[in-house]
């Protein structure tokens, strides 16, 4: 220490680099945080001035005054709060990461009072992200109530050092200058300010006011129009999401929806609550009607945007809402939330985890309620937004039940642009069925005329219709809903009617040969072959084994670039179809070689079935041909 240069009590120099570097993912925070400083000293002058009126005197309106000069390459930040003595600057700004306002709270907490002031900054940390654009930071200050004392200059180029001297300041309060880089001098201009002080600060209790020009009726010397110089006020200064919802009408609701969302549209829903307990927030939530650009990309922002004490925080916090809930937008503002030190990576902790379940929960309800009392609106939203809150069939285990309950499915019961749910499928259910039954496809149309379903529709078991590519892993995943198995028709082997399994069997006897003949000519193609108990009028298809993926994920999969094991599948023939019983009898005849062609055609109309190609679609041309000219020949002889 040397007359009033000082060395910073940290390693300043590693410290500073990471403000400036690395702490910050945009620059235009610097202003944020000193307008949420300046907020956080008016708050503290206006909290004790209630036991020490003089704190009052000369202080006039509070308000935060931001004026840049571009001649002289300078931005300041003023407040009329509680200002700094000498030893509390060389405190306060000396150290990295000392916190007046974290130590303040700390004493209030300590005499027991109950009317804390809302108090923005914790970690003292904001004010040096002003050397992100400076090279040099000026901090002129006088404490409020001392009217007859010096102020205090505060100076620091960054470079391990500052100085401290005495100065004449009038007024009480802070005065921060921030000497701009050559380059960051785009911050001079007005309307980059209006638009930072909009984006994170619209919402401060305080007037937040810049000197602009505006033209006046004077004249000058030789006529021409003088301009003035008056204040204007940049933020909005109504907290919406703050307010009582009784005195909120439609159209703000509205308003500031489309002023978040940049949708020109209504939300479906909105979703106003405060929480108090263990985490108190306030969200103001929106359930839009279109879907934003890009939700279904990865990159798609997710959350609602975070605000503390009105200040923004993050655009979108990702950490406050599941990503199958992504659809929705709005404000959640907390009064108590830890955040770490650059305030845009929240802490994990367990305050975080309540919010998120909280918000979660209340989303859940208010769809679920909107289904019940709003059908047909629940209808349109679910038209939109049912692929991504699917998601949560598979992401979020323990809600999986609640989220199955908010999906509408088409079904072979239902009328086109018709559905039903999970619950009155199973009140339709018939006497004994203990599963429920899906086919995944990519058109409904296609599915109610597949052979997988032909014994569904005669016995008349209702099948759900899923026409999403992510459908099958999606079920898979939640397995089962009340106690009844949820069961693809795709998959695994089909059983509806005792009376016909036990004739099944009987024909697997009469069919022996041929079945085993068919997996000779088949082996390295599937996996096995058996009779069916889903087909009526097809002679065969291919199934995957119960817990299989589904052919049309897997097509998804390797259309991707994705390497998958070789799944076999099950040949099924239909012991009833006479095409069987010709093909027996061509084998009963020593017709090996003509028998072994018809099943490979028989394999490659399985193929067909499931929406593949044949296996070798020239060797099936040239059969399907060859049939045809022997049937025309006979028809002709």
């Amino acid at each position: 220490m040397s007359g009033n240069k000082f060395e910073f009590k940290t390693e300043v120099r590693q410290l500073l680099d990471l403000m400036i570097h690395s702490l910050y993912s945009h620059k235009e925070i610097f202003l944020r945080e000193l307008i949420s400083n300046a907020s956080d000293a008016i708050d503290k002058a206006r909290y004790e001035s209630l036991t020490d009126q003089s704190l009052l005197e000369g202080a006039g309106e509070w308000r935060i005054r931001i004026a840049p000069d571009s001649k002289a390459g300078t931005l300041t930040v003023s407040d009329n709060g509680i200002g700094m003595t000498r030893e509390g600057v060389i405190e306060a700004l000396g150290t990295i990461a000392h916190s007046g306002t974290k130590e303040f709270m700390a004493a209030l907490q300590n005499k027991e009072l109950k009317d804390n002031p809302e108090l923005i900054g914790q970690f003292g940390v904001g004010f040096y992200s002003a050397f992100m654009v400076a090279d040099k930071v000026t901090v002129i200050s006088k404490q409020a109530g001392q009217k007859d004392a010096p102020a205090v200059k505060w100076e620091s180029s960054a470079d391990g050092t500052f100085t401290v001297d005495d100065v004449e300041k009038v007024s009480q309060g802070t005065d921060v200058i921030v000497h701009l880089k050559e380059d960051e001098r785009h911050f001079l201009e007005p309307y980059e300010i209006k638009n930072i002080v909009r984006k994170y600060s619209d919402y401060i209790e305080h007037p937040v006011v810049m000197p602009v020009e505006k033209k006046s009726d004077l004249k000058g010397p030789d006529g021409e129009q003088v301009a003035t110089t008056e204040d204007e006020v940049l933020n909005s200064r109504k907290a919406i999401w703050l307010r009582d919802r009784a005195g909120i009408t439609a159209e703000e609701y509205n308003d500031f929806y489309r002023h978040i969302s940049h949708e020109s549209g209504d939300p479906v829903k909105v979703i106003h609550y405060r929480a108090e307990g263990t985490s108190e927030f306030t969200a103001l939530l929106y359930i839009p009607s279109k879907a934003p650009l890009g939700i279904l990309n990865k990159d798609f922002n997710i959350g609602p945007a975070l605000y503390v004490k009105r200040v923004q925080i993050m655009d979108h916090c990702e950490d406050l809402i599941p990503p199958y809930l992504r659809f929705v937008s709005g404000v959640v503002d907390s009064s108590d939330l830890p955040l770490n030190i650059s305030r845009e990576m929240l802490q994990s902790n367990r305050q975080i985890e309540v919010i998120r379940k909280n918000i979660t929960k209340k989303i859940l309800d208010t769809l679920a309620e909107m289904k019940r009392d709003e059908y047909e609106k629940y209808v349109e939203f679910f038209g939109v937004f049912g692929r991504v809150l699917k998601e949560g069939l598979h992401y979020d285990y323990s809600r999986k039940e609640q989220i199955a309950d908010l999906i509408l499915f088409s079904s072979t019961g239902t009328e086109p642009g018709k559905f039903t749910t999970l619950q009155a499928y199973l009140d339709g259910m018939k006497p004994g069925q203990n599963e429920i039954y899906y086919i995944t496809g990519s058109k409904r149309e296609e599915i109610l005329n597949s052979p997988y379903i032909e014994k569904f529709r005669d016995q008349n078991y209702e099948v759900l219709i899923m026409t999403d590519e992510i459908d099958d892993l999606l079920l898979s995943g939640l397995h089962e809903y009340k106690g009844k198995k949820i069961k693809s028709a795709l998959k695994g082997d089909v059983s509806l009617d005792q009376a016909e399994d036990a004739e099944r069997k009987d024909s697997g006897q009469k069919f022996e040969g041929l079945l085993a003949a068919v997996r000779e000519r088949l082996k390295n193609d599937v996996k096995d072959v058996r009779l069916s108990g889903r087909l009526l009028e097809s002679a065969c298809c291919l199934v995957m084994e119960e817990g299989g993926m589904d052919p049309g994920m897997e097509k998804i999969l390797k259309a991707m670039g994705q390497e998958l094991p070789v799944n076999k599948r099950i040949l099924e023939i239909n012991a009833s179809h006479p095409v069987f019983e010709a093909v027996q009898a061509v084998l009963e005849k020593g017709g090996k070689e003509q028998a072994g062609e018809y099943i490979d055609m028989l394999y490659n109309e399985a193929l067909l079935l499931e929406g593949s190609k044949p296996k070798d679609p020239a060797a099936f041309a040239r059969s399907l041909s060859r049939l045809i000219l022997e049937n025309t020949k006979q028809h002709v002889s």
